[in-house]
């Protein structure tokens, strides 16, 4: 998953219960005056369930203690798996703003010794402009519950390439309060010796890696050097309170890729006889045979690979054996290898994934002699159909098939891609977890595989919401109180915030930037988005409250893309003038719900578009700093007299249902090299003058909601900076006065792309994350 803040940059590829309501300290009487208004509104925030939806990039169990796992995720933090509920506790809703970074997360470590203690090394991308903050380590003494931030150096890229690799962060697991950290970027192997307080550099380690995706591309996404990956432990070589002696790192240098200390990381070797060729994406120790496993491949991947090998090293001997279920010397090896694991319990067991594999299907691998022979989850026959040596339960999120029905080979859902973190319990041979780009799989039945049952996959993300939010709307009427535009997974009716569902269809979209509906029909509902194989319409329009759909008939000639993120398209009051501003194409209107489209008249291409919630003829406009109106439905657009607004970064702008030529506008940036207006302006006058709200410092995003007990104008929600404090606001009096309703412990990081109020429900408030999903909050 790839989604920056700011930039507005998306992803690469795609592929219970809702999350427990979090109860929400009030802000503190100082935060609150600062904000505008004394006072204190606890709220209870939880998920509008998806389950799922991103890649799942890391699952690491604890080595000593029953039931206590982790996962990661690329842009939306960290998991702890709780036990009773068997659902996924996130653990960075406390990030801010400022370090929206540190929600993507490269590593995971939990500690053997004192369990309670876990560390993630946090850092979202290499790339100062996508993320100007440096990474850090998180460390924790009580299982995530409450944190403390080691700043670092340098940046570390949870959602760059090869983030499927590693773990990078590890414990010694005779002395937890020694931690290694490999860096990529050429910064080379670090170790901390007080339990993540402090870093250094480890200079007797001397090779930093070398291998650069595209080396022609030195600042961008794809020119940064891998470097050094993973380190082992071979905790035989140790005893409680001292330094294991023996440990193994791999590295990013196809011809050295592995090397050894047996003095406590105070001298280094290669390790002789190595194979070279490829990148060691997974290496795990069998602390019982004395075996080290690797899996490798040809790119750093997620999303590709195409050759790769498995290795076992006796480290007694130093005698290599390649066990590749299919070598990368035959011409059936079309695939790297990632995902490794060895069953604790009986360590001759193995589990590989292939590292992606498009089609048909991603492969699962096990042998349960030391990698002499393997079986596979599925084996291909001679009329393309396929023997599975499992099933899957996607009940839980039905979305996983993305409305396809492909033909055999192909099945929906695939047992996965992106699959590079497969673990078998350490203490349950039975039970077993794997992440794809898209879910967690497991079973509790895995050892059924060996002797020729049916292994029963189930999602197991129940809890973990990883989706990258790009509009929500929140119609006055209808079944639904929600809809969901996202990256990667298209977007959801939510009828029930309880219960994930299936994802839009007819068209199918793998991304939903912009939804809409008309304020005076609201049964009538529009999206565009960027559709799925199979399709190849950019709109759909729905009649029914979003219960079924129809795409377009046409579309404007040239379009590439949906269009803008949240304003992309608009549909009149009273739902017969659609505007769509799609990429690659004029802005343009349809009075035939999409049937024809006719270009518009003065305005820029790609320019956010708006409607007036009370006059079907009215539409507005927004590009540079510039504000246009048409009165014509959408025909012919006019620049407004307004002036003084940003004339760089996102802005956002609404208009208010009721009130006739009532807009907000939030937005802008305070980034030196674009210096513009930041904040957040009201006109009254369909756009052809603002006002500023002064005590707004940063504006980013702005929505509407039923209004309080009395008043009669919308509520106002804001993702904002008001009065030197960022958080969610609400205000009950048109801007006078604010509330903070979140607090410091719940900040689900950028929060900048949308945020709605129910117009049926007072108080109640929906808006997007970036990576955490859709969060929907209610006073308490």
């Amino acid at each position: 998953m790839t989604h920056v803040p700011h930039l507005s940059r998306r992803g690469l590829l795609a592929a219970g219960a809702a999350a427990a309501a979090l109860p929400l300290l009030a802000p503190s009487a100082a935060s609150a005056r600062e904000a505008g208004k004394a006072g204190r509104t606890p709220y209870t925030f939880g998920n509008a369930e998806i389950v799922g939806g991103g890649f799942v990039t890391g699952i690491v169990f604890n080595q000593s203690e029953p039931g206590l796992v982790y996962a990661r995720t690329d842009i939306g933090g960290a998991y702890r798996l709780d036990t009773a509920s068997r659902r996924w506790i996130p653990l960075n809703d406390w990030v801010g703003w400022d370090e929206y970074g540190h929600t993507g997360i490269i590593s995971i470590a939990t500690d053997e010794v004192d369990p309670d203690r876990v560390y993630l090394a946090a850092g979202t991308y290499t790339l100062p402009d996508w993320d100007p903050s440096m990474a850090a380590i998180l460390r924790s003494t009580d299982r995530g519950r409450t944190w403390k931030t080691t700043p670092l150096p340098f940046r570390l890229g949870g959602n760059m390439p090869g983030r499927g690799i590693g773990e990078r962060l590890v414990i010694d697991p005779n002395r937890n309060s020694i931690l290694y950290l490999g860096v990529r970027g050429g910064h080379g192997l670090w170790r901390s010796t007080d339990h993540g307080k402090t870093f250094e550099k480890v200079t007797s380690f001397t090779n930093p890696g070398n291998v650069v995706i595209d080396p022609t591309d030195p600042d961008g996404y794809n020119g940064d050097n891998l470097g050094v990956l993973q380190v082992v432990f071979d905790k035989r070589t140790g005893r409680a309170g001292k330094a294991t002696r023996t440990l193994y790192v791999t590295v990013a240098d196809k011809d050295n890729i592995l090397y050894r200390s047996t003095d406590a990381g105070a001298t280094w070797e290669r390790v002789p006889g190595q194979p070279t060729g490829f990148i060691p994406h997974h290496a795990v120790f069998d602390h019982v045979g004395g075996y080290l496993y690797l899996a490798t491949s040809d790119t750093a991947g997620p999303y590709d690979g195409s050759k790769g090998d498995v290795w076992k090293l006796d480290t007694a001997t130093d005698t290599w054996t390649r066990i590749s279920p299919v070598p990368s010397t035959s011409d059936d090896n079309q695939y790297g290898y990632s995902g490794l694991t060895i069953d604790r319990q009986n360590p001759d067991t193995l589990m590989v994934s292939t590292q992606v594999k498009w089609w048909p299907d991603c492969i699962l691998f096990r042998s349960t002699d030391g990698g002499a022979s393997w079986t596979r989850a599925w084996d291909m026959g001679t009329n393309s159909e396929r023997t599975l040596r499992y099933d899957i339960d996607i009940s839980a999120a039905p979305w996983l098939t993305w409305n396809a029905s492909p033909s055999l080979p192909e099945m929906a859902p695939k047992l996965g891609w992106m699959m590079e973190s497969v673990q078998i319990d350490p203490f349950d041979s039975d039970h077993f977890m794997y992440g794809t780009g898209a879910t967690i799989y497991g079973a509790n039945n895995l050892t059924d595989w060996d002797s020729g049952g049916t292994v029963h996959l189930s999602v197991r993300a129940q809890g973990l919401e990883e989706t990258a939010v790009l509009c929500v709307i929140s119609p006055p009427a209808g079944a639904a109180h929600l809809f969901s535009g996202l990256g990667d997974v298209g977007g959801f009716r939510h009828t029930d915030f309880h219960k994930a569902s299936k994802m839009f269809d007819s068209p199918t979209f793998h991304i939903t930037p912009a939804l809409d509906y008309a304020e005076l029909a609201p049964h009538t509902i529009v999206r565009v988005g960027n559709p799925t194989s199979g399709w190849t319409q950019h709109f759909g329009i729905s009649t029914d409250s979003g219960a079924t759909w129809t795409p377009s008939g046409s579309e404007p000639s040239g379009v590439t893309g949906a269009g803008v993120e949240d304003q992309a398209v608009a549909i009149s009051a009273d739902g017969r003038r659609i505007v769509w501003s799609p990429a690659g194409a004029p802005v343009s209107w349809s009075d035939d719900h999409g049937a024809t489209w006719t270009a518009s008249k003065g305005l820029p291409a790609g320019a956010p578009v708006r409607s007036d919630r009370v006059n079907p003829a009215k539409f507005y406009a927004y590009d540079s700093g510039v504000c246009y109106l048409s009165t014509d439905g959408g025909k012919t657009f006019k620049a407004t007299a307004a002036t003084g607004l940003p004339t760089a970064g996102n802005v956002r702008f609404k208009a208010v249902p009721g009130h006739e030529g009532d807009i907000w506008l939030a937005g802008g940036t305070n980034k030196p090299a674009t210096p513009t207006p930041y904040g957040m302006w009201r006109s009254t006058d369909s756009g052809s003058s603002f006002t500023r709200f002064e005590a707004v410092d940063e504006g980013d995003v702005v929505g509407f909601g039923k209004a309080a007990p009395g008043a009669t104008y919308p509520a106002v929600y804001t993702s904002s900076k008001i009065d030197g404090v960022r958080g969610i606001f609400r205000s009950d009096d048109a801007g006078r006065t604010w509330i903070r309703i979140n607090d410091d412990r719940h900040q689900y990081a950028w929060t900048g792309n949308t945020i709605t109020g129910d117009p049926r429900i007072y108080g109640r408030v929906y808006f997007g994350t970036n990576g955490r999903g859709v969060i929907y909050g209610d006073p308490k």
